[in-house]
């Protein structure tokens, strides 16, 4: 891994600007934090391509569902707690149940609001969000992921959510890596015990595989950058080739990505699994990394997991 730390959040900022650059039917809607959520460069760029609701999640759906039926590509772009429980009904209803070309692009997703407390920490988005038909639910693992998924999210069709971190966290990957949505990718290989993670904690999942290797213990790691549609396919050669997966995520634990791979191996029959996660726990006003380790997401507890099988 890079040692240069960069939220993902950046990222998003970033591509953004360069979309919208090559396509001017790429819009952004702000709900009046576009400076936290890095879109203050793509409004001076493209004025014309932005618009601010102001304080009103909901309005800012609606407006990008109408937005979608003239041919547009309309980014809502907020917090992840307000993008996927405030605007849950107006994404059903408006985008999701007629399938509209809206992107949901949050950050502070997860525990990374870390000091705002349990108010603004989202441990429950991609859990609610994949649940809903026509949805497809992202969370990149660091800069480059995130750009090149967001690039890749404006090119579908359909809705999707993404998910991005306040903090910032280190580069796995390089400019030149390619992603495919629905697609996990293979960071490391290995026969004992497959590390299955995404978003923030890919980094704790590499590093446990390192620690892991000192142990004697061949550990496979996947980025399940994308929750749904889930890499079927990539669990089921853990199960095949392995059998024993463990789970990691800045995520409740029911629900999310250990739901859905949990959803996998059962309908399998075989296999087993170890989530480590958000605990089914509200979060608190602390530092991230300890918010991290209050629910056991922490590289010591993926390795004693992978240990005491």
């Amino acid at each position: 891994m890079d040692k240069k730390l960069i939220a993902t959040r950046d990222g998003l900022g970033d591509e953004l600007v360069e979309l919208g650059k090559n396509n001017k039917d790429i819009y952004v809607v702000d709900v009046d934090i576009g400076k936290s959520c890095k879109t203050t460069a793509f409004a001076k760029a493209y004025p014309e391509q932005h618009v601010n609701v102001g304080i009103a999640e909901q309005n800012g759906a609606g407006l990008a569902a109408g937005l979608a039926t003239c041919g547009k590509i309309p980014f809502v772009v907020t917090y992840a707690v307000f993008g996927s429980l405030r605007m849950c009904e107006q994404i059903r209803q408006e985008i999701c149940y007629p399938n509209l070309n809206v992107k949901i692009a949050c950050s502070h997703g997860g525990v990374t609001p870390a000091n705002d407390g349990a108010s603004h920490q989202c441990i429950e988005d991609m859990g609610v969000l994949r649940t809903l038909p026509n949805m497809t639910v992202i969370m990149p693992a660091d800069y480059w992921s995130a750009r090149k998924l967001v690039a890749a999210a404006a090119e579908m069709n359909g809705p999707c959510y993404l998910r991005f971190t306040r903090d910032a966290i280190p580069v796995i990957y390089d400019e030149n890596t390619t992603f495919e949505i629905g697609k996990a990718n293979l960071l490391k290989d290995g026969k004992d015990v497959a590390i299955i993670a995404n978003g923030d904690t890919v980094r704790l999942a590499l590093e446990a595989a390192e620690v892991l290797a000192g142990k004697g213990i061949s550990a496979r790691v996947l980025d399940m950058h994308t929750i749904k549609p889930l890499d079927v396919e990539a669990v089921k050669a853990c199960v095949n080739d392995i059998g024993k997966i463990i789970t990691v995520e800045d995520h409740n634990i029911i629900n999310g990505l250990g739901g859905a791979v949990c959803e996998v191996v059962a309908e399998m029959g075989k296999g087993q699994v170890k989530r480590v996660g958000i605990q089914d726990q509200f979060g608190q006003s602390a530092p991230y990394e300890r918010l991290l380790a209050i629910n056991g997401i922490t590289v010591e507890n993926i390795v004693a997991q992978a240990e005491n099988w």
